[in-house]
Formats: C-alpha cells, sequence, structure tokens
C-alpha cells in the first residue's frame, strides 16, 4: 500500500500515447496531413525530452506548460487531418483501401487524445492528484470514488487515483458507444444527475 507522500503518477503512459499518436500520423497518405509524415513524431519526441527534463527538476509549472502544448500540438494535427480526411472523402483521389486505414488511424489518434486531455485535466491534472495521494473529486466519477472508506480498506483502494489507463479506457467508451450516453461529466461537488 502506498501513503500519501510516497503515491507518484507514471507519467510515461501519457508520453507513450503522444508517440503513438505521431506513428499513427505515418499511416496517413501524404495528402491527408500536414507536412512530411514524420514530422510529429519528431516533435512530439523533441518536446517530451524537456517536459521530462522539467518534471525531473521539480518544475511543475514548465512541465504542465509542455505537456498543454504538446497535447494541444497533437489535437491541432489531429484536426487538420480529420479536416483533409473529409474533403477527400468526395473527390475520390485516394483509393479506398487508403481512406479507411486513414479513418481508423484517427480514430485510434481520436481515442489516445482525449484520453491525453481528459487525464491531464480531470481533478486538477496529475500534479494535483499526485500531491493529494487519493482521488475524491473530479469531472469524471470512477467507481472506486463511490466506495464508502471501510470497502476501500478491504480492497487496498483508501489511496487510489486515476491514472492514464482510466482515462484510456474513458475515452474508448465514449468514442465506441453506439447509444445515447448518460452523462458523464459531474460538476464539481456533485455526483449525480
Amino acid at each position: 500500500m502506498t501513503t500519501r507522500s510516497e503515491h507518484l503518477e507514471p507519467r510515461w503512459p501519457a508520453m507513450v500515447a503522444l508517440l503513438a499518436v505521431g506513428g499513427l500520423r505515418l499511416a496517413l497518405p501524404e495528402p491527408l496531413s500536414v507536412g512530411p509524415a514524420w514530422l510529429l513524431i519528431v516533435v512530439v519526441g523533441a518536446l517530451i525530452i524537456p517536459t521530462v527534463l522539467a518534471r525531473r527538476r521539480g518544475n511543475d509549472r514548465l512541465n504542465q506548460i509542455l505537456g498543454y502544448l504538446l497535447t494541444s500540438l497533437v489535437t491541432l494535427d489531429m484536426v487538420w487531418s480529420l479536416g483533409l480526411l473529409l474533403q477527400a472523402l468526395p473527390s475520390h483521389k485516394e483509393t479506398p483501401k487508403d481512406l479507411l486505414i486513414s479513418a481508423a488511424s484517427l480514430w485510434i489518434t481520436n481515442i489516445l487524445v482525449f484520453a491525453s486531455w481528459y487525464w491531464r485535466l480531470d481533478a486538477g491534472g496529475p500534479r494535483a492528484r499526485e500531491l493529494r495521494g487519493v482521488q475524491v473529486d473530479g469531472a469524471f466519477l470512477f467507481p472506486q470514488m463511490t466506495l464508502d472508506q471501510q470497502s476501500k480498506r478491504k480492497m487496498g483502494e483508501q489511496c487510489w487515483s486515476s491514472g492514464f489507463i482510466d482515462y484510456l479506457f474513458l475515452a474508448f467508451n465514449t468514442s465506441t458507444a453506439f447509444s445515447p450516453q448518460t452523462p458523464l461529466f459531474y460538476p464539481p461537488g456533485r455526483r449525480s444527475w
């Protein structure tokens, strides 16, 4: 069991997700991406280095700013590529196979980008969750947050805090639901509608 001071939220899953977004861009044909295919993965890799260095040096503010910048860049690239894909559909210049591969790549990218944003913003972000040591509030209601203290202790979840994988699961579920969604977002201080 971890105590409050020992709970450090790992950042590597978020970094791997952003590098994967850069890698998925390599699957897009040239006309459906801005600039060379390798550009995004190089930019992501170059920005991850100072982000990691800022975290190791304890510069939380710089780490947060670089994280927002990195996530914003991959979001803009995804939106731009999605616009290019939508323009390519009626023109019939790309093969159906390329369009399908591009659509699948952008769908997976969408999941990773939304997971990154959810992780970065929910409950004050990773550093705020790390400092609290336990997640009691946030924009999303996870099952672990509904347990009473006795159940949490029994399950070893008294210091539970959401991690990137929780937000990845959330992003996947919301992007693949084919039915009307119940609200997942609850205003601060509210647990249900």
